[in-house]
């Protein structure tokens, strides 16, 4: 099989799933139907793209499909940064504003339809041999590369804020899920320095033997990433549950307090009393307990109660909550009288959802097992 042959085997192959993956995530029942259509459109996006690798000359008979295929590059960094913001924040919805995002592409097909989409076949060959010294084309293959940058690091912090967020406002955050979308996030990222190669090597060499190979690692990439965003999507098909878009990092909420707060006496009668309630009342035994959630059975500000937890106990919610979980956890398994009681069972009645997490968390604050733990508790 010579590398052409492999190519094209791939990139069938690889255009099949993501097409397969984009009908799954738009069918697949769920309450986070926004997020799994722009993902679909992104993956729809990318397979048009992946159809040049089943090309061995130029389509002469549709060079209007060819240039429409062109400017649908424009969407692709775009699309995923939508994805990215409808999956980290839960009230994220589409807008007329978002609109904006494709003028890039609607630039670029008012270039194509100068020069190919209503011209005769004669003119569009001629117009297409001398795009390489188009000043125009130059600049839209600038403009590409720099709207993929931005749009790309924009995901990044997006990504980042999100999950610094969900830590200080939230519990039993799904990270996993958020570490799999930051991991894409990379792949995606990592790919396109392929493409740069792929430019600067025809740029250097000409459409020699070279590029010819870096061409084949790319569709061999393109697979790859493609069997990735299908094991993720199948695996995790609601990805994560987002945060509010309203919420911010305690760093931007209390920017000009010191990074170690003085604690004076109201301070402490405030954690004094944070911590009575806690152990009182127990909230952590609400499995979906949010900040706003507590702050509400406190009778205080979330914002005050955020900078309390956050700021001066020097904790992120998310671990201040499972400090209780865990000591209550411990007591159970300590108890002989519920020894009967399987670890699934505990974790479930303590706070947690996922046998992951409470494992993590119990091996963090305990350096041991819970099964370990139950059976020398000392």
């Amino acid at each position: 099989m010579d590398k052409y042959s492999f190519l094209e085997i791939a990139a069938f192959i690889g255009i099949f799933l993501v097409l397969f993956l984009a009908l799954f995530l738009l069918t697949v029942k769920t309450k986070h139907k926004l997020a799994n259509w722009l993902l679909a459109f992104f993956l729809f996006t990318n397979a048009v793209d992946a159809c040049k690798f089943l090309m061995r000359d130029f389509p002469v008979n549709f060079i209007n499909l060819e240039a429409f295929r062109w400017s649908i590059n424009y969407l692709v960094p775009a699309s995923f940064y939508l994805y990215v913001l409808s999956v980290c924040f839960s009230n994220f919805r589409l807008k007329p504003k978002h609109l904006w995002h494709t003028i890039p592409f609607i630039a670029f097909n008012l270039y194509m339809a100068y020069g190919i989409y209503f011209e005769d076949r004669a003119s569009k060959v001629s117009f297409i041999n001398a795009l390489s010294e188009s000043p125009i084309m130059q600049f839209f293959y600038f403009l590409f590369e720099f709207l993929f940058q931005v749009y790309f690091i924009a995901s990044f912090l997006v990504i980042r804020k999100s999950k610094t967020v969900y830590l200080e406002n939230y519990t039993n955050p799904n990270i996993s899920i958020l570490n799999a979308l930051y991991k894409i996030t990379i792949l995606y990222y990592v790919l396109h320095f392929l493409v740069l190669i792929r430019w600067l090597v025809t740029f250097i060499f000409g459409l020699g033997e070279i590029r010819q190979w870096i061409v084949t690692l790319d569709g061999f990439a393109f697979l790859f990433c493609t069997c990735w965003y299908l094991f993720v999507a199948l695996d995790k098909p609601e990805f994560f549950r987002g945060v509010n878009s309203l919420l911010k990092p305690i760093s931007d909420v209390a920017p000009k307090q010191k990074s170690s707060p003085i604690i004076d006496d109201e301070k402490n009668k405030q954690i004094e009393f944070l911590k009575d309630f806690m152990v009182e009342k127990e909230p952590y035994l609400d499995s979906s307990l949010t900040i706003q959630d507590l702050a509400e059975q406190l009778k205080m500000p979330v914002k005050d109660l955020s900078t309390l937890i956050n700021l001066y106990m020097d904790k992120h919610f998310f671990d201040f909550v499972n400090e209780y979980r865990i000591e209550k956890a411990k007591e159970i398994l300590k108890d002989p009288l519920q020894k009967e009681l399987t670890i699934l069972e505990i974790l479930y009645q303590v706070g947690f959802n996922s046998k992951s997490s409470f494992s993590t968390s119990f091996k963090k604050y305990t350096g041991t097992t819970p099964t370990d733990f139950r059976k020398n508790p000392n």
